[in-house]
């Protein structure tokens, strides 16, 4: 920055996933927004993301499903949008994902939330073993699968990439700064200080991710905790048709010629890198699933998810602070839920309505 004192109506603190689709979304409105985010993390959360769009796998708790049903069906405008304006391509595949059952229990427990998801009118089928066999030859011997055959996957890091190459084009600026702390007075949001002076904003958007607590003066404690997820890949069979497959929490996608498997959930703090122990569950979590899988990963990495002690997201207005919102804390769901997530803020920003139900993620559900 030039000059100490630099001003915008909306600046967003971080600039993954969603801080990128919050000014994306804003800078659309026509407001002008600035970008401050402190650079490239080993650690953070959007580039090491598997990037798998399954409501229907992930989410047991309804009000998170019916949000991430609303975003899933966001992806085919924005991969389109995006490929038109940007011209990359974020990789939208919605072919199905498979959750895998190995035990007469787990085959129980699947069929019970296909019947459940097909009563609430959601596309979910039961394969039985040789459906499985049939469909994905690949695919270790199994009792049987819940079946969505609308979720997918995107590829996270270009979507990153898109997104922010997007925000520019609309005339966002990007600081490659940290936010140290807001600014208010009486109650409203009037900018931050970065290292390098003051930013003067009308609105302040806390997409920070785990990191989000670190920004001072905030008017309430944000219980976010750092979660590391540990990933590894390995070449995907030519011969294998593209797949996502789930076992519990483990996943094997494949994305660009590789198989990712993941991903471990580890309270470590702010600990970014791998393990052998993570390395070796994940590992054997992936060929539990697809046998044929190569035993030694060719690349390994972590990321660090914000989570909250619900598990559900942080988002929508401060109760206390005018122009303050919060977009944070989207967990293991981060990609998933990033396009409804920038349209939220932005309408909420413009408007001070979402048509999108956000009652549940507010952030004064913490408060004591």
């Amino acid at each position: 920055m030039s000059h100490k004192v630099s001003s915008c109506e909306v600046l967003v603190a971080g600039g993954g996933i969603i801080g990128a689709a919050c000014a994306r979304a804003a800078a659309l409105r026509g407001l002008r927004v600035i970008i401050c985010d402190p650079g490239p993390d080993p650690t953070a959360a959007s580039a090491a993301s598997a990037g798998i769009l399954a409501p229907q796998i992930e989410s047991a708790d309804e009000s998170l499903r019916a949000l991430g049903l609303r975003a899933r069906e966001l992806y085919d405008t924005l991969a389109a949008s995006l490929a038109e304006t940007t011209e990359i391509d974020i990789g939208l595949w919605r072919d199905g994902v498979a959750s895998l059952a190995f035990t007469d229990a787990e085959a129980e427990r699947l069929r019970d939330a296909v019947a459940h998801q097909r009563q609430a009118g959601l596309r979910c089928d039961w394969l039985e073993a040789t459906d499985v066999a049939e469909r994905f030859p690949a695919a270790a011997q199994c009792v049987g699968a819940l079946f969505a055959p609308e979720d997918g996957a995107v590829d996270a890091p270009a979507l990153t990439r898109a997104l922010l190459a997007d925000a520019k084009r609309l005339g966002v600026q990007t600081h490659q700064s940290r936010v140290n702390r807001i600014k208010t007075i009486l109650g409203r949001a009037t900018g931050v200080e970065i290292p390098a002076g003051k930013i003067k904003a009308e609105h302040v958007v806390i997409a920070a991710g785990a990191w989000s607590p670190q920004i001072d003066h905030l008017p309430r404690h944000l219980p976010v905790v750092p979660v590391r997820g540990q990933m590894a890949s390995a070449p995907w069979p030519a011969d294998m048709p593209r797949t996502v497959l789930y076992y519990d929490h483990a996943y094997v996608l494949a994305r660009q010629g590789e198989a990712l498997f993941g991903s471990t959930m580890e309270h470590v703090g702010f600990q970014g890198g791998v393990t052998e122990s993570g390395i070796a569950q994940i590992v054997a979590a992936a060929q539990r699933l697809v046998p044929s899988l190569p035993a030694a990963p060719t690349r390994t990495w972590s990321g660090l998810r914000p989570l909250t002690p619900d598990g559900r997201p942080i988002l929508g207005p401060d109760p206390d602070v005018r122009g303050l919102w919060y977009a944070t804390a989207q967990g293991r769901n981060g990609v998933l839920l990033a396009a409804p997530t920038g349209e939220i803020i932005a309408s909420l920003i413009t408007t001070g309505t979402s048509e999108i139900e956000i009652a549940s993620l507010a952030p004064e559900r913490f408060s004591s």
